[in-house]
C-alpha cells in the first residue's frame, strides 16, 4: 500500500500540518484581513471605481476634519477631540460607487472593519453630504495625540452617543450593495 510508504506517510503528514496551520491562521485572523492593508494601512474596495490601499501617511496628507465628540461609557460621559479624514472623502478618492444609477448612494452600505474583525455597517446615504451628511471620520489623532501603537486608525462618528460603532484599528472600508 502506497500510503504506508515513508514518502507517502511524510507527504500526508505535511498536508495535515499545512491544513492545521491554515485553520489556526484563520482563527487568529477572523476577518481574514491581517495582510490586506499591512500593519498600518487602509484598504478601500468593493463596489468602487478605483480600489485603493492607503498608508496612514497617505491619509494624513488629505484635508483633515476635527470632531469634538461626547459619548457615554460604563464610567460615565467622556469627551475627546478626534482628527482625521471624512469617510466620504476617502470614498470619493476611490472614485465613488462604481454604478451609473443616480441614487446608488441610497442602496449601498459601507462595511468598516478593524484588524480584530469587529465591523460595522453604515449607509452611504448617512455620510453623503447631499443626503444626511453626518460626519464620520477615519481618525488618526485623539486629543492631538496618535492612537496607541497597533491602533493607527479609528472610525469616529459624532452622532453615535455610545461610540458602539467606533471601530478601532480600521483596516478596510468595503462598499457593498
Amino acid at each position: 500500500m502506497q500510503w504506508f510508504s515513508s514518502s507517502g506517510f511524510l507527504a500526508g503528514m505535511f498536508a495535515l500540518l499545512s491544513l492545521t496551520v491554515a485553520v489556526d491562521g484563520a482563527a487568529a485572523d477572523p476577518a481574514g484581513i491581517s495582510t490586506v492593508a499591512g500593519s498600518a494601512g487602509l484598504t478601500i474596495d468593493g463596489i468602487v471605481r478605483n480600489p485603493q490601499i492607503m498608508t496612514v501617511e497617505d491619509i494624513r496628507e488629505l484635508p483633515e476634519t476635527r470632531l469634538d465628540v461626547t459619548y457615554r461609557t460604563q464610567e460615565g460621559e467622556e469627551t475627546a477631540s478626534f482628527t482625521g479624514v471624512l469617510v466620504w472623502r476617502l470614498l470619493e478618492g476611490a472614485g465613488g460607487i462604481n454604478e451609473a444609477e443616480s441614487q446608488a448612494n441610497l442602496r449601498h452600505t459601507l462595511m468598516i472593519t478593524g484588524r480584530d474583525g469587529y465591523a460595522v455597517a453604515l449607509s452611504v446615504g448617512e455620510i453623503d453630504p447631499k443626503l444626511a451628511g453626518e460626519p464620520a471620520i477615519i481618525a488618526y489623532l485623539r486629543n492631538d495625540q496618535p492612537f496607541n501603537s497597533g491602533e493607527a486608525l479609528q472610525l469616529v462618528m459624532a452622532w453615535d452617543r455610545h461610540a458602539t460603532r467606533n471601530v478601532h484599528d480600521v483596516v478596510r472600508i468595503e462598499v457593498k450593495e
